[in-house]
């Protein structure tokens, strides 16, 4: 939030009651009373070139991996394993943010998000989600869009 305060972008965040054994963003996406498609979840990945690259896709469905790796400009991606999220991310599983990691990875947020005027994501703790113009988010972080998701 402080990092959106001092582009001077703005945003409303909502939080809601953490239930540790359900951590999904559709769960989430529930607790809020949002639609889980204006929801998007933060993944990082990496690749074979792309050491480490960040997806977010709506909270309900997959990322497809061939598609993240192609918008990436690499061949293969995986999903990078939960122990080591911390360390390279800044963030543990449930409150990763797409604004404020590490260091700055590449962005790729699916296509959708242009399908709404405001989408949820995660302020970078548990409980916690921002609700944010995906333009602004997407010039600000200079992520690009793509099409992301397993059909």
């Amino acid at each position: 939030m402080r990092l959106l305060d001092a582009a001077g972008i703005a945003y409303e965040a909502k939080s809601y009651p953490v239930d540790l054994s359900d951590l999904s963003a559709v769960h989430a996406a529930q607790m809020l009373g949002i639609d889980v498609d204006r929801l998007f979840k933060t993944l990082v990945l990496q690749g074979e070139k792309v050491k480490y690259f960040v997806c977010c896709i709506p909270g309900a469905l997959e990322v497809d991996l061939k598609k993240a790796a192609r918008a990436a400009g690499d061949k293969r991606a995986e999903m990078l394993p939960m122990k080591e999220l911390p360390a390279v991310a800044g963030y543990v599983r449930g409150a990763c943010s797409p604004i404020g990691m590490k260091k700055n990875y590449p962005l790729f947020i699916d296509e959708t998000c242009a399908c709404y005027d405001r989408i949820a994501i995660s302020a970078g703790v548990r409980g916690t989600m921002l609700l944010v113009d995906p333009a602004a988010l997407v010039a600000y972080t200079g992520a690009v869009t793509a099409d992301l998701i397993r059909l």
